[in-house]
């Protein structure tokens, strides 16, 4: 691809481009969804939560329907957009960066026949290929982590949604207090050097003029999270030999364990984020 990207979300782009990553999200980590779940139990099945937590940000959304647009930022292999096209009949963009996911969503697109619906667009949300006020609903789910200038992220966000639009996100966040150099074990699996918060996304929305509607705090389901993927990836290792490496599962494996420690310790922050761009 000839777009340029920051070094943050070209690592990303590399990262969900291999066939490890690829792999191991599409057969384990959720498959339409790969984001946080939000589990009734411990053992619950990965979808299943999954697809509860794009169910609970739906239920955000104010006055969706078919004359309605909607970006959602990060979207992996589409399954919210695949969602919301079907439950209220909007037209959704799936921008993302992957062309292994796009590739993965584009397919499943046309099976489940939403093609005309959804529109798959490569690119990143630093910079996205979109006019102002463009969209009724800007969506995110566990993404934005990806940038290494959220700040940008969050005002392509304002700037994209129409008067009146909503924000409605996500994302793998450090507690407001969480000390100082305690994350480097989970940063350094991700390749990043820091994590947003709900402070810093709550500075970043209001600097743009959005107007904070809610922050349901969930981060107990963070831990319950990563527990489950690590489990699942535990149990599953001899389906996926000749899928995913080796060398990739043991990597996962201690990063999960990284992200189940950190939330242990009150480090950690998840939940859900809605914001509101003034109509006037």
């Amino acid at each position: 691809m000839s777009t340029a990207y920051s070094p943050a979300v070209e690592t990303a782009r590399a990262y969900y481009n291999s066939q490890d990553a690829d792999n191991f999200y599409f057969r384990v980590w959720g498959g339409e969804d790969i984001h946080i779940g939000l589990y009734q139990t411990p053992d619950e099945a990965i979808r299943d939560a999954s697809r509860r937590t794009v169910e609970r940000m739906a239920s955000l959304a104010n006055g969706l329907g078919p004359h309605s647009r909607v970006l959602d930022m990060g979207a992996g292999y589409g399954g919210a957009a695949r969602h919301l096209a079907r439950r209220f009949g909007c037209q959704v963009t799936a921008l993302n960066l992957s062309e292994a996911e796009n590739a993965r969503n584009r397919q499943m697109n046309r099976e489940q026949g939403l093609a005309e619906r959804i529109d798959v667009v490569e690119g990143s949300f630093e910079a996205v290929p979109a006019a102002d006020a463009s969209f009724d609903l800007v969506w995110s789910q566990d993404a934005i982590l990806h940038s290494g200038h959220r700040d940008r992220v969050i005002a392509e966000a304002a700037r994209v949604l129409r008067p009146g639009g909503e924000l409605v996100f996500t994302d793998p966040m450090q507690a407001d207090d969480c000390p100082a150099d305690v994350l480097q074990p989970v940063l350094d699996r991700i390749h990043l050097s820091t994590l947003g918060s709900p402070a810093f996304y709550r500075q970043q929305a209001a600097k743009q003029g959005l107007r904070e509607l809610d922050f349901i705090e969930h981060t107990d389901q963070l831990i319950t999270h990563y527990s489950r993927v690590h489990d699942e990836l535990q149990q599953n290792r001899e389906r996926l030999r000749g899928l995913v490496s080796d060398t990739y599962i043991e990597r996962m494996l201690a990063g999960l364990q990284h992200w189940v420690s950190a939330g242990n310790n009150g480090w950690l922050c998840w939940g859900i984020l809605h914001f509101r761009k003034p109509a006037d």
